[in-house]
């Protein structure tokens, strides 16, 4: 399964800063926009993996 997100990405001063419109938390700052778009995708996958954790352990509880 693939999934689709939207990234926002803005330049305040020399910084490049992104978030991603679904999920909350997903925010980085970063001096190119490149070195953004790729820790937006970070960003994703560590959020999926521990919102995977967060609800395996609610339905074990």
């Amino acid at each position: 399964m693939e999934n689709s997100f939207t990234a926002v990405f803005e330049k305040v001063d020399d910084w490049y800063i992104g978030y991603i419109q679904e999920l909350p938390g997903a925010n980085v700052q970063e001096k190119t926009l490149e070195e953004a778009r790729e820790s937006c995708t970070e960003a994703i996958a560590l959020i999926l993996i521990s919102n995977r954790e967060l609800a395996e352990q609610r339905t074990n509880s």
